[in-house]
């Protein structure tokens, strides 16, 4: 986070006033339902102020990958079942946002992984979606899962898997794959979730949400 403030700095002319936690949902081109899940993050948000030392806004707000906006957020989360799409200069802002500190989370809500893998590839073209192991801090900096991303959701009969992208050692872009984590977040009149499913759901989101504040 450091170096995002550092750009936030440079882009303000250094005038730079301390920005209150805030976390945004990407608001991308393609056709995909990027405002699914509606109840997820405010639900994922009210978990974390209440389990961990954040203070976020209770309502996350919309951010598009081509804005400067996207540099207020420490947090962006992506989601949705169907098409992405990122224009050049989108790419290049994304890029650019990640790289001076910001954090991207996609979670596959199945249907989007055809999809967001190509534009991916369009932020990173030298890098490749690496899996993590479950030896990752992100699994176990507030909430213990010692075997990895947990199956929330299941759909297709296959391991959740996470992938992510790299800057050195710092994880800056996860895909979470076969899991289904922003359905479990959701009011639990969506889904009739079991409690212990939806709140392995909400751990797992909280373990996310402090890596991306202190990483």
């Amino acid at each position: 986070m450091k170096k995002m403030l550092v750009f936030l700095l440079l882009i303000t002319g250094g005038c730079f006033t301390s920005v209150a936690q805030e976390i945004a949902v990407l608001k991308y081109q393609g056709g995909g339902d990027w405002y699914s899940n509606p109840t997820s993050l405010p639900n994922l948000i009210k978990f974390c102020n209440e389990n961990l030392t954040t203070a976020i806004k209770p309502k996350p707000q919309t951010v598009t990958p081509g804005s400067t906006d996207i540099y207020q957020f420490p947090f962006v989360h992506m989601t949705g079942h169907g098409n992405v799409f990122f224009s050049g200069d989108e790419a290049a802002n994304l890029r650019a946002y990640l790289l001076s500190g910001g954090f991207l989370h996609i979670d596959d809500n199945y249907g989007m992984n055809e999809y967001v893998r190509k534009e991916i590839k369009k932020l990173f073209p030298d890098r490749e979606l690496k899996e993590l192991p479950a030896s990752h801090p992100i699994f176990n900096n507030a909430f213990s899962f010692p075997n990895g991303l947990p199956k929330i959701h299941e759909h297709d009969g296959l391991p959740p898997q996470a992938f992510g992208i790299f800057e050195n050692d710092r994880l800056l872009l996860l895909f979470t794959y076969e899991s289904d984590l922003g359905n479990g977040w959701e009011d639990p009149a969506v889904h009739n979730d079991p409690p212990e499913v939806r709140l392995k759901a909400l751990q797992m989101g909280a373990n996310i949400i402090k890596y991306a504040f202190e990483n």
